[in-house]
Formats: C-alpha cells, sequence, structure tokens
C-alpha cells in the first residue's frame, strides 16, 4: 500500500495537535508546570509511540495538590 506524504504530514500535525492539547490538560492536573509538559508531548509526537507512553504516564501520575487561596 502507497501512503501519500501529504497524507502522512497531516496525519501528524493533528497528532501533534490533539497530543498538545492532551498534554497541556493533563499537565495542568498533574504537574506544576503545565507548559513544559506540553512542549514535551509535542516534541515526542514526532514518535507517535513514545508521545502515547507520556501521555499514559501523565495520566497515570497523581494529581498536584494546589495550594490553599488567601482570602482578604
Amino acid at each position: 500500500m502507497n501512503i501519500n506524504m501529504t497524507v502522512m504530514g497531516q496525519f501528524m500535525a493533528v497528532f501533534m495537535l490533539v497530543v498538545a492539547a492532551l498534554s497541556y490538560l493533563l499537565g495542568k492536573r498533574k504537574t506544576h508546570s503545565p507548559m513544559i509538559a506540553t512542549a514535551v508531548g509535542v516534541l515526542l509526537a514526532l514518535l507517535p509511540p513514545l508521545a502515547l507512553i507520556y501521555l499514559l504516564v501523565l495520566a497515570l501520575k497523581k494529581d498536584v495538590k494546589k495550594p490553599p487561596q488567601q482570602t482578604r
């Protein structure tokens, strides 16, 4: 089966967007720095198996406790 490189590039672009969105949402709940989690996810999206493993590890990580908000 012959796969056109344009289709492969479009798949990779969509996959990177999905991984970026999921990394940000999970990173917001599971880490103190969601932007770094997003950047790592986007970089790992270049190798899809690693990106899926990263999302799995991030999903299984425990939630970060938020510091109590100060009231005036």
